[in-house]
């Protein structure tokens, strides 16, 4: 019986070797704090490219300098940045996968130098600077800056573009009526709220034409959030604005204890694929690979998103084929290893 989670996908004429993507992880590893990617992000990222995986994803790469997480974070504000993510891109594609970027802006959530933005002047939790509430004129300027980020991407031969809209940063700020308390066209009701995400998918679209993924916390594990019938509603307005993918997590947007078990987001995201018929992909603590296998051949996603699994594994796909008796995308100078 031939494996699901080993069959090749197409997304806008991209061809990925499997459903197995690299989740973004941040690696706060830019300790000259320009954001420029070094010789350790290429062998980071080209080494779960060796192991197998379908597609890498980086971790969050800033679109301004006040929107990354800290001052170690990845950035692409720049045409400085391009030489850097272009090798990392190389790496990849040298070693079989495909490659794709996240675009992202902290908001609330920076502590990198500078001034932190958000929809509203709220602090994400204790310790936290308090935000300054974002004019219209700054909140094009974030949507500009992710055209401008996904232009680059596109100069530094990336394959994917993942807009971040999770975790509690800036664009899910904007979603959540938790953090946006604004009366203005970007606030209110859920059409206000989704309006800065709305603009930055179409922004991103005018530099962008290959795959796009959208980010998304389908839990806000707070009363007072989004309920699923919001976020199938922002998942449809991102398909017919473009999105080819919603990669579907939860959580972040306020401080909350989570009960996390592997698998345990995948329900969110099974739901969105049924109810906004869109290709989703499945993350969360998920390790075994007849699982994974199970989460694609049941319909339940469309890609499998492994995030530690790969810090302690780079070489899961590799196993994992095994495991299945799939062909294993083995290296060539690896092959005596898996004979």
């Amino acid at each position: 019986m031939s494996s699901y989670l080993f069959a090749p996908a197409d997304i806008r004429g991209v061809s990925f070797r499997n459903r197995v993507a690299m989740s973004p992880m941040c690696m706060y590893s830019c300790f000259a704090k320009d954001g420029k990617a070094t010789p350790w992000h290429v062998a980071h990222y080209a080494s779960r490219a060796v192991g197998g995986v379908g597609l890498v994803l980086t971790e969050a790469t800033a679109v301004a300098p006040e929107g990354r997480i800290s001052d170690e974070d990845l950035g692409i504000w720049s045409d400085e940045h391009i030489d850097g993510l272009r090798d990392v891109a190389a790496a990849c594609r040298d070693a079989g996968a495909k490659v794709g970027i996240q675009l992202a802006h902290a908001g609330r959530k920076s502590q990198a130098v500078g001034r932190a933005l958000a929809p509203s002047a709220v602090p994400f939790a204790d310790g936290y600077r308090t935000p300054v509430a974002m004019s219209e004129a700054d909140v094009a300027a974030a949507v500009a800056a992710f055209r401008e980020g996904a232009a680059r991407a596109k100069r530094a031969g990336f394959d994917v573009v993942e807009i971040h809209a999770a975790h509690g940063y800036l664009l899910n700020e904007f979603l959540s009526p938790l953090a946006n308390r604004r009366d203005d066209r970007y606030g209110g009701g859920r059409e206000g709220r989704f309006r800065m995400l709305g603009e930055t998918i179409q922004s991103v679209r005018e530099a962008w034409d290959g795959p796009l993924f959208l980010r998304l916390s389908l839990d806000e594990y707070a009363e007072g959030g989004n309920a699923m019938e919001d976020f199938v509603w922002y998942a449809r307005r991102a398909k017919a604005l473009g999105v080819d993918l919603i990669d579907c997590s939860t959580g972040g947007v306020v401080p909350a204890r989570v009960d996390a078990y592997p698998g345990y987001q995948v329900p969110y995201a099974e739901r969105i694929r049924r109810e906004a018929d869109i290709a989703v992909g499945a993350v969360g603590l998920i390790a075994e690979p007849e699982f994974a296998e199970h989460l694609v051949r049941a319909g339940r996603a469309d890609f499998v998103f492994l995030g530690r699994e790969l810090l302690r594994n780079p070489y899961w796909p590799l196993h994992a084929a095994k495991a299945l008796r799939a062909e294993a995308p083995v290296p060539r100078q690896y092959a005596r290893g898996w004979a």
